[in-house]
């Protein structure tokens, strides 16, 4: 009789991981406005969750590629908070503003969370070495659309949690743009950052990390005519 083929992914991961989205993108899009799901890391949240059904070793290794360094300094920065008392980067002193509802605080955790995801779905689909190039070039496409479309800072006074200053294309401060140099010199250092900074060691550790994608295994025997 025909077979299928034997999932890598449990149906539960799958399943509880869209449950969370669904709950998470409506709060984010009031908060925040749209212009959120801009970022980096939340272009990684929605597309693996489109790759955890589909089990695109692809998608995840692009997601991976992207997020896994600037999370992990994500995470040291709340435990370095939470155990001594101070920032090491800033990047979580929003986990700590009271001006935020506590369960929007807590779906912005999978911040910490989401590349230890990666990492492990890494280990159930392999690491595909196409994620340096086609993550580059989207990263390239991300911040030109964060540059010439999205909010500048600072965000308006009405609505101080809106999202601007995207991807920090105009800087590190969203209260107002950076001073050091032209916008769109900027702008090309932020684009040589992400890729040679972040993506490159990432790339060059996932890929002796984790194996090369191998086909999913078919289980029992096909039919055969005749």
């Amino acid at each position: 009789m025909t077979t299928g083929v034997s999932r890598r992914i449990p149906r539960w991961v799958k399943l509880a991981y869209t449950v969370f989205v669904a709950i998470l993108v409506p709060w984010y899009w009031v908060t925040y406005t749209p212009w959120n799901f801009l970022y980096f890391c939340d272009i990684a949240l929605l597309v693996t969750g489109v790759a955890i059904w589909i089990e695109s070793p692809l998608l995840v290794s692009m997601q991976a590629v992207a997020i896994t360094l600037p999370q992990m300094l994500w995470v040291v920065d709340l435990l370095c908070r939470l155990v001594a008392g101070v920032h090491v980067t800033g990047v979580t002193n929003y986990m700590f503003e009271g001006s935020l509802p506590l369960f929007l605080r807590g779906l912005s955790l999978f911040h910490g969370w989401l590349p230890f995801v990666l990492l492990w779905l890494l280990s159930r689909l392999g690491y595909d070495r196409r994620a340096l190039p086609l993550q580059a070039l989207a990263a390239v496409i991300v911040l030109l659309i964060s540059y010439l479309l999205a909010p500048a800072p600072p965000p308006p006074p009405s609505h101080p949690n809106w999202a601007v200053n995207i991807n920090y294309v105009y800087g590190f401060d969203d209260k107002h743009p950076q001073t050091w140099m032209a916008p769109r010199r900027w702008l090309l250092l932020m684009m040589a950052f992400n890729v040679l900074a972040l993506y490159v060691p990432t790339h060059l550790v996932l890929g002796r990390v984790f194996g090369a994608p191998t086909p999913p295994r078919s289980s029992g025997a096909d039919r055969r005519g005749g």
